[in-house]
């Protein structure tokens, strides 16, 4: 089953224009939703990036994020809240983006030692015009 969702921006909205009409924080494995409900609709918090339904992990969290939306009062259903399930946030997108990272900043010191070595090298050069008449003269001669 698909669940339809609100974003954080149109939920700003919507209670500063006073029409959210409830809010229902719902316990489930490893943490806390949201249920909006504003006129006839009814939808679920979704996270920034995911689209996916937010999950807050502390209660105390989501009591701040709603207050600060400018929904103060909303009702709890603890029926299927489970804290022991999902206590461990694991994130292996964030692992592979922070090796990326790492990689990065290694390759650019790597890149600026060789850049500077070059500029530091004080071996003798061949002017390009040089060059450019030595590969001539071997074009003839070939």
């Amino acid at each position: 089953m698909l669940t339809e969702t609100i974003d954080h921006v149109t939920l700003i909205k919507l209670a500063e224009a006073g029409v959210v009409c409830s809010a229902h924080v719902v316990g489930q494995e490893g943490g806390w939703g949201v249920l909006v409900k504003y006129g006839m609709t009814e939808r679920a918090l979704a996270a920034q990036r995911s689209q996916q339904v937010r999950i807050f992990r502390r209660l105390e969290t989501l009591v701040n994020y709603l207050k600060g939306v400018g929904i103060p009062r909303f009702d709890v259903d603890a029926v299927n809240f489970d804290s022991s399930i999902g206590t461990t946030r694991k994130r292996p997108d964030r692992a592979t983006a922070m090796k990326d990272a790492n990689e990065a900043v290694a390759y650019q010191k790597w890149l600026k030692a060789e850049i500077q070595e070059a500029i530091d090298d004080t071996s003798p050069t061949v002017p390009h015009n040089e060059a450019m008449r030595q590969i001539r003269a071997a074009i003839k001669t070939a």
